[in-house]
């Protein structure tokens, strides 16, 4: 049975991030999309410190698909180093981690 992963993404907008995640979710790389406006990024690239509205992507899917999410990803997103982070799920309910494992392992 694959290991189910929780996966975080940033994008510049709702309307990009939405895009992307139809997109996996359309190719089954993912089970699903959460999106969460108002996120508020403060970093430092190109040696500048940074602060930028963002909107977060919490998605799910499984461990085998991690690679083929980052391709994917790295294919889709506007930036040039596209912030893409996955975590392993610990516990959770197995009727929903079921789901994400018959969405994504076909």
């Amino acid at each position: 049975m694959s290991e189910v992963v929780v996966g975080f993404m940033t994008a510049p907008d709702r309307e990009q991030l939405v895009g992307i995640g139809r997109a996996l979710v359309a190719e089954r790389l993912i089970a699903c999309l959460n999106v969460v406006e108002g996120v508020t990024s403060v970093y430092r690239w190109d040696d500048q410190l940074r602060e930028d509205a963002e909107a977060l992507g919490i998605l799910k899917t499984t461990a085998a698909r991690i690679d083929a999410v980052g391709r994917r990803v790295r294919d889709l997103h506007p930036y040039d180093v596209p912030e893409i982070l996955f975590l392993p799920v610990a516990a959770g309910s197995e009727p929903y981690l079921d789901w994400v494992r018959g969405e994504v392992d076909r």
